[in-house]
């Protein structure tokens, strides 16, 4: 038994859902300290994520950009594809393992996790519309009013209870049950293929891919010849070395989630390793794994290339693309 201010007494019973670090796993960086993870607020999130009608001519929902199947990216679509089938002009990243992250999108352009829908909500080629006909929306659309009752105590929506719900779901997102956790968990083996591949990508790859998340968050530029007016990173820095830098991205899940790199030039993961082998750019700010001994570029033989792929076809983890919990219907 406890004790509860007046305030608490008229909360709603709120069942709570656990956010739980996978053993293999740093600390998470999104706490939820001020946005208490529970089911109800999880199920609002979802079903916000996949509402159509909150885009500008109800057509896009953030899944319709974001599909599970794809790790959360968008299959076979190299840019954003939203409403009055506009055309952005970054590849969807995949959504998961979030709460690691201090900065979002291909350039690091937010800083929170609970600000990061704002950019899709309002970005002209992707929902186009804007917080308050959000929220308006919302208030006036049952089981709305109700949902956000359950899942934050009061009926009448807001944005910060909006923002809080999506990020409830999105935060909650976890892959982490691939082939590879199960080997470094000692439940299975590599078979010698993707031994041989683990060993190279360890070699030639981890440097930026590292650790259990297969990102060092970071930004840098990998030699791709710049075909756009994109910036990357200098768009958010201002920084003259920072032209042509993008986040590295993880790469679990990368067998689903093509195409690939910010602008999805690339359609298979034999293109994405072609391209460190013989396709990387001369930059002033080429990262500089990409150019040692002279040389631009990682050496890679035919051989090689099929090891790594075969290594990183293990970082699929089937369980979560298939997880209900985060499945529309």
């Amino acid at each position: 038994m406890y004790a509860c201010s007046k305030s608490e007494a008229i909360m709603p019973k709120i069942e709570e859902i656990v956010f739980k670090v996978p053993a293999n796993f740093p600390d998470a960086v999104y706490k939820f300290e001020d946005n208490t993870l529970s089911k109800n607020g999880f199920e609002l999130g979802k079903k916000l994520f996949y509402d159509t009608r909150l885009s500008a001519d109800k057509s896009v929902s953030c899944g319709s950009c974001h599909q599970q199947f794809a790790a959360f990216a968008q299959l076979d679509h190299a840019v954003s594809h939203g409403v009055d089938n506009c055309l952005g002009k970054r590849n969807a990243p995949v959504l998961f393992n979030l709460a690691w992250q201090k900065e979002f999108f291909w350039d690091g352009g937010a800083k929170n996790l609970e600000i990061v829908p704002i950019n899709a909500v309002t970005d002209a080629c992707e929902m186009r519309t804007d917080l308050t006909k959000v929220v308006s929306f919302l208030n006036n659309t049952s089981p709305y009013p109700q949902l956000f009752k359950d899942a934050f105590g009061n009926s009448t929506v807001n944005s910060q209870n909006f923002l809080k719900a999506l990020t409830q779901f999105t935060a909650a997102m976890i892959s982490a049950n691939s082939k590879y956790d199960k080997v470094i968990r000692k439940e299975t083996s590599f078979t010698i293929e993707e031994q041989n591949g683990y060993h190279l990508f360890n070699e030639k790859c981890a440097s930026c891919h590292a650790g259990s998340l297969f990102t060092d968050l970071s930004y840098k530029s990998n030699g791709l010849d710049l075909t756009s007016i994109d910036e990357g990173r200098k768009t958010i820095t201002g920084l003259a070395s920072d032209l042509g830098k993008f986040r590295v991205p993880t790469l679990r899940n990368i067998e689903l989630s093509s195409p690939y790199m910010h602008d999805g030039r690339f359609n298979s993961l034999e293109k994405v390793l072609e391209h460190y082998n013989t396709g990387v750019k001369h930059a002033t700010n080429l990262d500089a794994t990409l150019f040692q001994n002279g040389k631009l570029g990682i050496s890679l033989s035919s051989a090689q290339k099929q090891q790594l792929i075969s290594f990183l076809k293990t970082l699929t983890d089937n369980e979560f693309i298939k997880n209900k919990n985060f499945s529309e219907n």
